[in-house]
């Protein structure tokens, strides 16, 4: 289990992760007056990208999948 939460991104996957996750987060908030489920599908999301920007942890590589960040 140890391998699995152990970090696997590099510089260019975090700020990937870290500015998606912000976009994520700032359009849920937006969207909070007209529909409410959808903003918090993309502020919870949007926490998770920013999670595995600062961890340097992307759960789809530690699953085995490749990304190209």
């Amino acid at each position: 289990m140890k391998k699995f939460f152990s970090p696997n991104l590099e510089t260019q996957g975090r700020l990937v992760r870290g500015v998606s996750g912000i976009t994520f987060v700032a359009v849920g908030v937006a969207l909070c007056g007209l529909n409410l489920l959808a903003a918090v599908i993309l502020i919870i999301s949007g926490g998770f990208m920013l999670f595995e920007a600062v961890r340097g942890w992307c759960v789809m590589r530690a699953c085995g999948i490749k990304t190209k960040l």
